[in-house]
């Protein structure tokens, strides 16, 4: 069993809302294509500060993040962040690491997206009978 890769499309959703009320240009929202690493053990989505920096996300607030060393450190989480991939989008915060460390994409997005990680075939794809529309559980 590897490691699963995935490209995905990040987009600050704050330029998306400041272009859909007439601020700004659609070729001013700032994207970044991202390849990333899908860690069913992350909880969310974390990126660096490379990333933090050119998408210009703003800090909503700090939170403590176990390590998968067990170390427990402060991290700055970032947003609101879009993520895009396949047909399927979500927003998230993301939790923010130190220079140009690895993009994990974890467990909350990969569930709100209705995205599967096929670790047998080392892949991130979509469920054979949701292939068009994401479904999620409300109960």
């Amino acid at each position: 069993m590897g490691l699963v890769y995935a490209d995905i499309e990040l987009v600050n959703a704050g330029d998306i809302e400041v272009f859909q009320r007439g601020y700004i240009k659609g070729t001013e929202i700032r994207t970044q294509n991202v390849k990333v690493l899908v860690n069913s053990g992350a909880y969310t989505l974390c990126i660096n500060e490379n990333i933090k920096n050119q998408l210009g996300l703003r800090k909503v607030h700090e939170m403590e993040a176990e390590l998968a060393n067990g170390k427990i450190e402060k991290v700055d989480m970032v947003g609101p962040i879009t993520i895009r991939i396949f047909n399927r989008m979500t927003n998230c915060n993301a939790a923010v690491f130190p220079g140009d460390t690895e993009v994990l994409l974890g467990w909350i997005p990969l569930e709100d997206m209705d995205l599967i990680l096929d670790s047998k075939e080392e892949v991130l794809k979509l469920p054979e009978d949701r292939k068009y529309l994401a479904k999620k559980k409300i109960k």
